[in-house]
């Protein structure tokens, strides 16, 4: 146990995490020259496209009598519940950053998160190659943001691999190794979890205590199941067979699970017979952020895309759906963590699927508080109480740390005011960079928030948000009419100060969208009884006088008259049609 050591790469988007975790295959020849490519452990397509870290992987190296377990981790905000998976799994981290680019958003927040944990942090500033890198003014970021005093900063390339071997010499120097013991009774964190349409589900475990064998028999401290272990092995970093794992080692194991739920990412598996007291201590399990629904463009692809679902849920604990029935038909409420790890879920259905899908706009989850003291979480609009049973309406924020370029500090700011966000610091440093921390409503960064910051920025600005938490606020529920029919689905959750605006935009869309039926349509924005915006689509008009040639011109009244009071009678009793597109028109334009 003593030549043991776990740790994994932090760092921010794109500053080398895979490429530095590839160098470490080829350097300790984990894999030969003729199996590399770039990015080994980014099996999937859309991870080596956008060039991001989806899933954590999971790889056993040997090097110079020591054993390294790698954990790469990914780097964007959207899933930093992987990030955590892989801390709680290891002693040690590290600390990558770029030397062109310097100390990012995530880089603070990984580095606040390993600490946290506890974790031995060896700070390395990556390619150093690379026209341009500012290695002195990255290593002094360093040290006065990260707090960083008498730690070596070690300078590497990691795609040359330049200072690489130095770096893994220093993680067996610096690193603790694993302190648990073998004869105690097992505890194993399960870290991860992939699903195999053939065996079942594939555990990924950290053995912190005890030891696990072929055949034993263990259950699932979080849910009380029971199971016999019926293969484990290390990731090397393909499957290899072992009989056990012991204290401090980290491996697959298959145990003829067949639903991904019942042992769930962060609990502790331990033997049936002389099994441990108590659960690992310290680990979360994340809940979705964001919601928003998924409909077919054909009412035949329902099964098709439950099922595509349903295999996505299978390898990705955060991703939550269910299956809901509206005016645009049937389709599913999903939940993500953020609006990135919907982008996600929603190309892998697109493209490892074939399927042709629509999506509503993104929303969050409000909480309710009733008169009786009942505390409500709701997603849907159409789930929200009658205001006269609501005590309290409570929305998430969330503290935003925006890195940028001192230039750009103005017009952030005030972009991030327009958005009801309230001020908490601006730090100023090496006279031309600056960190902007605000609090902000996660509902105002639903749409195109990231892509104004890029735009206010000339694309140097990285932001960086922590975990929601709820504040009371004066939000509204405004309902679309069309005549004296609600539509449901068009309902939104606003605040009062934005209603009027969001409501005019939306009657006005609605308009230019709706076809003309052979009656007027009223399209009406209310908030419980009271209109707040309002617009006319006037009916189709026929021409009733055509086949007229002259004559008497009361005869012509007469007719007019006539589809006058048709047209009154349609607008009581006519059934509003209300195209597909036109919910999507509105969607796009949101």
């Amino acid at each position: 146990m003593k030549r043991i050591r776990n740790f994994c790469i932090i760092a921010h988007i794109d500053h080398g995490k895979s490429t530095l975790a590839d160098r470490f295959l080829l350097l300790t020849h984990t894999i030969g020259e003729r199996e590399f490519r770039e990015q080994f452990l980014d099996s999937m397509d859309l991870e080596r496209e956008r060039g991001i870290t989806i899933k954590a992987h999971t790889v056993r190296m040997e090097y110079a009598g020591y054993i390294f377990n790698l954990i790469d981790t990914p780097g964007h905000v959207d899933f930093f519940y992987e990030v955590s998976r892989a801390l709680a799994a290891c002693e040690g981290a590290i600390l990558l950053v770029d030397a062109k680019e310097g100390v990012q958003a995530q880089t603070l927040a990984n580095y606040e998160m390993a600490r946290k944990e506890g974790l031995k942090i060896i700070p390395a500033i990556n390619k150093i190659d690379l026209p341009g890198a500012d290695v002195e003014k990255v290593e002094r970021e360093i040290r006065e943001l990260l707090g960083i005093e008498d730690e070596e900063i070690l300078k590497i390339s990691a795609k040359t691999g330049v200072g690489v071997e130095e770096l893994l010499q220093k993680v067996i120097e610096r690193i603790p190794p694993p302190c648990g013991k073998e004869e105690a009774p097992l505890k194993a964190l399960v870290f991860d979890s992939l699903y195999n349409s053939y065996r079942g589900v594939r555990l990924l475990v950290r053995v912190v205590e005890g030891t696990i064998s072929v055949g034993e028999n263990i259950r699932s401290m979080g849910t009380g199941k029971r199971y016999k272990v019926e293969e484990i092995g290390i990731l090397s970093p393909n499957e290899t067979k072992r009989e056990i794992l012991k204290a401090g080692e980290v491996g697959y194991l298959y145990a003829n699970i067949r639903d991904i739920r019942e042992v769930r990412v962060g609990d502790t598996l331990t033997t049936e017979k002389n099994g441990a007291d108590s659960p690992l201590p310290g680990y979360v399990q994340y809940k979705s952020r964001v919601f928003l629904s998924f409909y077919p463009s054909s009412g035949e692809e329902v099964n098709r895309i439950r099922e595509a679902l349903e295999k996505l849920s299978l390898n990705d604990p955060s991703f939550t759906f269910r299956q809901e029935h509206t005016s645009l038909g049937t389709g599913f409420l999903c939940g993500f963590m953020g609006s990135l790890h919907a982008e996600v879920i929603r190309e892998r259905l697109e493209r490892e699927f074939d399927l042709d899908i629509v999506s509503t706009f993104p929303r969050v989850s409000y909480r309710i508080i009733t008169n009786k003291g009942e505390i409500k979480e709701i997603q849907d609009p159409k789930d929200m109480p009658d205001p006269s049973q609501i005590m309290e309406i409570q929305e998430p924020w969330v503290r935003v740390v925006i890195f940028t370029p001192l230039s750009f500090m103005g017009n952030i700011l005030k972009f991030l005011e327009s958005k009801r966000g309230k001020y908490l610091k601006v730090e100023v440093w090496e006279e031309s960079k600056c960190v902007i921390v605000f609090e902000l409503p996660f509902s105002e960064m639903m749409t195109e928030f990231f892509d104004r910051i890029k735009s206010l920025s000339s694309g140097y600005a990285t932001l960086e948000y922590e975990e929601p938490f709820y504040r009371r606020s004066d939000l509204v529920k405004v309902d679309i009419y069309l005549n004296k029919e609600k539509v449901e689905p068009l309902s939104f959750i606003v605040h009062r100060s934005e209603a009027y605006r969001k409501a005019k935009t939306v009657v006005e869309r609605i308009k230019n969208l709706m076809p003309p039926h052979q009656f007027p349509i009223a399209v009406r924005a209310a908030i419980g009884g009271k209109i707040i915006a309002r617009s006319d689509i006037k009916a189709l008009r026929k021409d009733v006088t055509q086949h007229l040639y002259g004559g008497d011109v009361t005869r012509k009244k007469k007719l007019l008259e006539k589809q006058k009071r048709g047209k009154k009678k349609l607008k009581e009793i006519g059934k509003i049609r209300i195209p597909q597109k036109v919910f999507w028109g509105i969607f796009a334009g949101e």
